[in-house]
């Protein structure tokens, strides 16, 4: 459009007076692109679903149970590949059984029109993150899952998978989020060491803090002694379970859904091939307002399991203009097909930093955010009612 120059000048200032061409666009930014119809919707897009640098998508009306899982191809659309793998049509204007071990396509209300320069990435939503559902965003002649190509220009449609619970889904609701990057920025070790020095970004449970473990991002290991003494360290998914319903939060027992995983001597805990775990990092992490990080959902360097479903986190993450302090990671966590021992303290995730373009008006946990998990140990999702364990 003829107004994105205007709305995304080459230079635009940084946190520390530097002018940066590239890097995610914060939530002043994404309203501008909203504004300027590269992110539209047949129903209007709301305030509330721009949250420090991403913004949520929402369901359509229509969903359709498919055989496989599948991408479409640098050669076709969704649409196409969805008439020759579609079992059945589903209506989501009221709520809908989607059953667990079952895929599922949904066409999303938002649509794209990214400028020159402009790509996107998608991932789930923290809460659905940690029911075990495994959703993601796949576009018209993609080749990859949650990413969206530069310049990309059509639908957005939701793939959702629940490995661990059945869920009720309908109109409306927002499983994924997406952020939105100009240019194409290299996260740097050396990012991180600069910014562990201007301020710590991580941090032990007694607030004091830690010496970063760097190394093609940001290492955090696993906590299997309890957060702040806690005799609790974990959670197991149960393998049967009533339905839950997305929208209801605060509503459900936990102990109807979860086994309590309790402390041992030897601090270590072995996971089966299919279990779906809560867990969460020894250390607390920041991420300063200026940053935006994500997990790497998937490296076989420091075990054979998947360390998180939902792996965006904002700017604010852990930090505080007052005392920062960090925040945990929880860990979202399923073995694939061998058993795996997991020991206190083990490495098993890394965070990739990465620059905003500018600072956002919005950071995590400040006014016109979503952020349930401010200030969390080891939290389940916010379905559940708190565990008074």
């Amino acid at each position: 459009m003829s107004d994105t120059l205007a709305l995304f000048p080459d230079l635009v200032a940084g946190p520390a007076g530097d002018s940066r061409t590239t890097g995610i666009l914060p939530s002043q930014r994404l309203a501008d692109l909203v504004s300027a119809g590269h992110i539209r919707a047949a129903a209007p897009i709301a305030d509330s679903q721009i949250q420090a640098c991403s913004i949520d998508l929402r369901l359509g009306s229509t969903g359709y149970e498919v055989c496989a899982s599948f991408l479409p191809g640098l050669n076709a659309t969704v649409e196409k590949k969805l008439n020759e793998v579609k079992l059945r049509e589903i209506d989501l204007s009221q709520p809908a059984l989607f059953e667990k071990g079952k895929v599922y396509i949904v066409p999303l209300q938002e649509e794209l029109l990214l400028p020159e320069n402009y790509s996107a990435k998608a991932n789930p939503k923290s809460s659905i993150g940690r029911l075990g559902v495994f959703t993601r965003v796949i576009t018209d002649y993609g080749n990859a899952f949650e990413e969206i190509r530069t310049a990309y220009k059509g639908k957005l449609y939701a793939e959702i998978v629940p490995l661990t619970f059945s869920v009720y889904i309908r109109k409306g609701v927002r499983l994924n989020h997406l952020r939105v990057r100009r240019g194409n920025p290299v996260p740097f070790d050396k990012i991180l060491m600069d910014l562990h020095q201007a301020e710590p970004l991580v941090y032990a449970q007694d607030e004091s803090p830690l010496e970063p473990l760097i190394s093609d991002g940001l290492k955090l290991s696993v906590d299997l002694q309890g957060v702040d003494g806690s005799e609790v360290i974990g959670y197991r998914a149960k393998p049967e379970a009533p339905p839950l319903d997305v929208e209801r939060l605060n509503f459900y027992n936990p102990s109807d859904y979860w086994e309590r995983i309790c402390r041992k001597d030897r601090g270590a805990i072995i996971l089966a091939p299919g279990d779906f775990y809560i867990l969460t990092s020894k250390e607390k992490v920041c991420v300063p307002p200026h940053m935006a990080a994500e997990m790497v959902p998937f490296d076989p360097s420091v075990g054979e399991f998947r360390m998180h479903y939902a792996g965006f986190f904002d700017p604010g993450f852990g930090w505080s203009p007052e005392k920062t302090t960090g925040n945990h990671a929880v860990l979202e966590v399923r073995s694939h097909e061998v058993q795996s021992l997991l020991e206190d303290g083990q490495a098993v995730i890394r965070l990739k930093y990465e620059h905003l373009l500018e600072q956002p008006a919005k950071v995590y946990g400040g006014r016109g955010t979503s952020s349930s998990y401010r200030s969390q140990g080891l939290t389940l999702s916010k379905h559940f009612k708190p565990d008074p364990y």
